[in-house]
C-alpha cells in the first residue's frame, strides 16, 4: 500500500513556499498528519570553473542555521523560467561572472522527506567577468580557490550546503572515472 491524501490544507505561504498539513493513511494504513513544504522554485546551482580549474565559492550567514555556510553560487528558478535561465542570472548576481558554455551535470531532491524541493546543477565554463549584483537579502564573501580545495571543503564538512556538496563531489567522480 501507498501513501493516500485524504485532504490537504495550507499553513503558511508566502512568495517562495507553502508549509501544508495533509491528513493521510500511510503505508501501513494508519492515519497521520504530514507536514511538507512546498517550494514555488526550483533550486540552481553553479559550479563555476576557470582555464586554470578554479572555482568559485560565495559565503554567506544562513538566517536558518545561525551560522557562515560556504556554498556554489545558486538561487532559485521559478517554476515558469528555464532553470538554465536562472543559474546563468544567479552567477552574474553573485560573482559576476558569465559564463559561454554551460553543462548540466545533475538532478537532485534536497530533503525528500519534507519537502518537494528540486535542484539542477550546471557546470559553467569559458568564463568572463564583471559585477555583482546582490539582492538586499544577500551579504556575500566571494571566494575564488581551486577546484580540488573545494572538494576537500566538501569532504571535510567545511561545506554542508547539500546541492552543493553533491555537485561538487560528483564532478570530482566523474573526473576521476574519465582518467585514464
Amino acid at each position: 500500500m501507498s501513501w493516500k491524501k485524504l485532504s490537504s490544507r495550507v499553513a503558511y505561504e508566502n512568495d517562495w513556499m507553502q508549509v501544508l498539513e495533509d491528513d493521510v493513511v500511510n503505508p501501513g494504513g494508519g492515519r497521520n498528519l504530514y507536514g511538507h513544504v512546498h517550494f514555488k522554485n526550483i533550486a540552481v546551482a553553479i559550479l563555476a570553473l576557470d582555464e586554470a580549474d578554479n572555482t568559485w565559492l560565495v559565503g554567506q550567514s544562513r538566517y536558518t542555521l545561525g551560522e557562515f555556510s560556504w556554498e556554489l553560487p545558486m538561487g532559485g528558478a521559478p517554476l515558469d523560467e528555464p532553470p538554465l535561465a536562472a543559474a546563468k542570472r544567479e552567477l552574474a548576481e553573485e560573482t559576476g561572472l558569465r559564463a559561454a558554455r554551460w553543462e548540466e551535470i545533475m538532478h537532485l531532491h534536497t530533503s525528500n522527506s519534507i519537502t518537494d524541493e528540486r535542484g539542477v546543477a550546471y557546470i559553467a565554463t569559458d568564463l568572463s567577468f564583471g559585477e555583482t549584483q546582490f539582492e538586499e537579502t544577500e551579504d556575500l564573501q566571494i571566494r575564488r580557490l581551486p577546484f580540488d580545495e573545494a572538494v576537500e571543503m566538501a569532504m571535510d564538512g567545511r561545506i554542508t550546503d547539500a546541492i552543493s556538496a553533491a555537485t561538487l563531489l560528483r564532478v570530482s567522480l566523474l573526473r576521476k572515472s574519465s582518467s585514464p
